[in-house]
């Protein structure tokens, strides 16, 4: 069953009788290994326009990230989103996604292999504007876009909506070329303090354009509506979501001019 929200909602009421939105699943490479994103975009438009990377929580890609991806293209931007797993591995039980995701998180060189290859197929696309290019991602995957980020990829700005913030090479930031926000939630229980704090170190030693939001009452997981407390601590948070994706749309045009 696909995920519905209001913002999704929203955001298709807005679209023009005109426009014709256009998605598909991708297959790409990273290696040997095949990979399955979607990509979504608005053919009303004309012209190149930014693109943006999406990079899925630990279930794997679901309907959730491809529903965030079409919220993107209402906006007029081509979204991409990432297939970290690859082809086929969409975890079925929480057992299942914690096993992957530790895989990844547990090997950070290939974590940021497998980013960087959904960023160059997004990059291929005719219709993207190669100069102005963002990552977002959420949970497993505002980590990953952080690592995006550290690897020196080219990219305007990254978005990490309740992502991991531990800081295990701290040098790492010194690579980091564009400008990065985290929205975080402020009562977040899977988020050590002393994380936090590393993280916020490396951004100022390395001399970071950084901003960081915390959401008052906010939990992990606080933009997905499928989050219900299970495992406890990660629950949806409407007005969190609503906010901080506005917070999005604010860094984007900030960074993009668009």
């Amino acid at each position: 069953m696909k995920i519905i929200f209001p913002l999704l909602l929203a955001a298709a009421g807005a679209l023009s009788a005109q426009a014709k939105l256009v998605t598909k699943t991708v297959e790409y490479q990273q290696g040997d290994t095949t990979l399955a994103g979607y990509l979504a975009y608005d053919d009303s438009f004309s012209g190149k326009r930014p693109g943006v990377l999406v990079v899925h929580q630990w279930m794997g890609l679901t309907d959730y990230e491809e529903n965030r991806a079409v919220m993107l293209a209402n906006l007029g931007y081509i979204a991409f989103c990432a297939d970290i797993y690859g082809k086929g591995i969409r975890p079925q039980s929480l057992k299942e996604a914690g096993t992957e995701a530790t895989k990844y998180k547990t090997d950070r060189a290939l974590l940021r292999w497998r980013v960087s290859a959904g960023l160059d197929e997004l990059k291929k696309n005719p219709f993207v504007d190669k100069a102005r290019v963002a990552a977002i991602g959420y949970c497993f995957g505002g980590t990953t876009v952080i690592e995006l980020a550290r690897s020196g990829a080219e990219l305007n700005g990254i978005v990490s909506f309740h992502g991991g913030l531990d800081s295990p090479t701290p040098a790492g930031g010194k690579n980091i070329k564009c400008k990065v926000l985290v929205c975080h939630g402020a009562d977040d229980p899977f988020e050590k303090p002393e994380d936090l704090a590393a993280f916020e170190k490396e951004m100022r030693d390395a001399g970071v354009d950084w901003r960081l939001i915390k959401y008052g009452g906010a939990v992990h997981s606080f933009t997905q509506p499928m989050a219900n407390d299970n495992p406890p601590g990660a629950k949806y948070n409407a007005r969190a979501d609503k906010r901080s994706w506005q917070d999005m749309k604010q860094f984007f045009a900030e960074i993009f001019n668009f």
